[in-house]
């Protein structure tokens, strides 16, 4: 994991190769199929009506769906999770289910994670983790070093809307298709049990996907992150926070689990 530390410092993402078990595998996958079947009143669909597939996402669903509770609690995430972070803790912030079905066209664009999010801290790190075959040409790609900063505008995937930060606060991003060659590019071809991790700041996209693809992401800060309230919706959001975790607070409490520690209670 040493070696896997240093990647993650040095690029933002790196590819923990049996992060899952078969048998973890087999359990993700019936709980993002139950998910599918009765999604959360958070789901949207982030695809246009035109497009021959579907790509469909839900949120914060681990408390009522017992294999991602399984998975969290149970698995190495939580343990690998710190070690890339750099962190005597590991906190479960959110979990993200994204799926994209056979012969869905939508792309997901270049794009940072944290500034949708109620999050402020280095220590963060995300997992994603295919419970299908994901070929190199349908997989999550980042931009090496990108992590580091700045943090670009982020806008809504559809309609590119700046609803999160008025306009003008942040810079836009660059157009990297535009000249892939000025960017050091990473993606790999994942197989089941393997996980794509990377920092929540990590410039990243996904093409659209001519098989089935179902995605479990966790998501998990560390001893430094702090509750960052905003004033407009995250992604994804929580309602009331502010109420009982005042700005700049630890997250803690029943919806920001402690997963992993090294420290002795």
């Amino acid at each position: 994991m040493i070696d896997l530390a240093q990647a993650f410092a040095r690029d933002g993402a790196v590819l923990v190769k049996g992060a899952l078990t078969a048998s973890q595998v087999a359990r993700l996958a019936q709980g993002v199929d139950e998910n599918l079947a009765a999604p959360s009143s958070r789901a949207i669909v982030a695809s246009g009506p035109n497009d021959p597939g579907r790509f469909v996402e839900d949120f914060r669903c681990w408390q009522d769906n017992p294999a991602y509770s399984d998975i969290l609690f149970t698995s190495r995430l939580g343990e690998i999770a710190a070690q890339l972070m750099g962190s005597r803790t590991a906190r479960l912030h959110h979990d993200h289910m994204l799926t994209k079905l056979a012969g869905t066209r939508q792309a997901t664009p270049w794009h940072q994670d944290q500034p949708y999010y109620n999050i402020a801290g280095r220590q963060n790190v995300s997992f994603w983790i295919p419970v299908d075959p994901v070929p190199r040409d349908a997989s999550l790609e980042f931009v090496a070093g990108s992590h580091l900063g700045p943090w670009l505008m982020p806008r809504s995937f559809m309609d590119k809307q700046a609803r999160w930060f008025p306009e003008g606060t942040l810079a836009d991003l660059p157009d990297i298709d535009a000249d892939r060659d000025a960017h050091d590019i990473l993606g790999w071809a994942i197989e089941p049990g393997d996980a794509v991790a990377f920092h929540m700041l990590a410039l990243h996209s996904a093409p659209g996907s001519a098989t089935l693809r179902r995605i479990f992401s966790a998501r998990f800060v560390g001893d430094d992150a702090r509750h960052a309230v905003r004033e407009w919706k995250t992604s994804p959001d929580f309602p009331g926070l502010s109420e009982t975790l005042p700005d700049g607070a630890h997250f803690d409490g029943p919806l920001f689990p402690l997963i992993w520690s090294e420290i002795e209670t």
